[in-house]
């Protein structure tokens, strides 16, 4: 299969980021999403609207480090997360309620669910205090993606990669359906 042109992807990401949002995964204005193209990343900007989010709007960075103009405030994560895992080539952010709230605990969060435990054994979740996110998400995050498809940053949302767009965003889904899941099961 050949690879898709830089047209088709960035249309790929802008529906992608528009579903987060039609399911609950994101509100209007949360999380952002990126994908990599040769040795550019193209990423959400920053504070734009999922309903209103058009493949224009991307911003173009660069792996070295370089972000664009306008760039989401987690631009400089997904450039990491590009440079410690090679294979990736997508990188989405979300907001799912369930997961957040079943990892406020800081523990790290094992699945309940079938789907879930096939998907992921355990999900690292890591905690970084909200005044020093910006200085330390970037290699915590990415480190973790190193060695895990998810991880969650407590309090604040799910972080998946993978080798497409798609991919990345079923595992940003998968967690938050299992996290719904566990979330019913403790209510019995």
């Amino acid at each position: 299969m050949p690879e898709p042109s830089l047209t088709e992807l960035k249309t790929q990401l802008v529906q992608h980021y528009r579903w987060l949002r039609q399911y609950g995964c994101n509100d209007s204005h949360s999380g952002n999403a990126s994908f990599r193209w040769h040795n550019q990343i193209w990423v959400t900007p920053t504070g734009c609207c999922a309903d209103t989010l058009t493949s224009e709007m991307l911003v173009p960075c660069d792996i070295d480090g370089h972000c664009g103009e306008g760039a989401s405030l987690d631009a400089p994560l997904h450039l990491a997360t590009y440079q410690h895992n090679p294979n990736t080539r997508a990188v989405i952010h979300s907001h799912g309620p369930h997961a957040i709230a079943m990892t406020m605990n800081g523990e790290d969060f094992i699945p309940v669910d079938f789907e879930g435990q096939y998907y992921f054994s355990t999900i690292p979740v890591i905690s970084i205090d909200y005044a020093e996110y910006i200085e330390k998400s970037p290699l915590a995050v990415a480190q973790g993606l190193a060695r895990h498809k998810v991880v969650i940053v407590r309090g604040h949302g799910v972080y998946a990669c993978a080798e497409t767009i798609n991919l990345a965003y079923k595992w940003s889904c998968s967690v938050e359906l299992s996290a719904k899941t566990a979330w019913l099961a403790a209510q019995l």
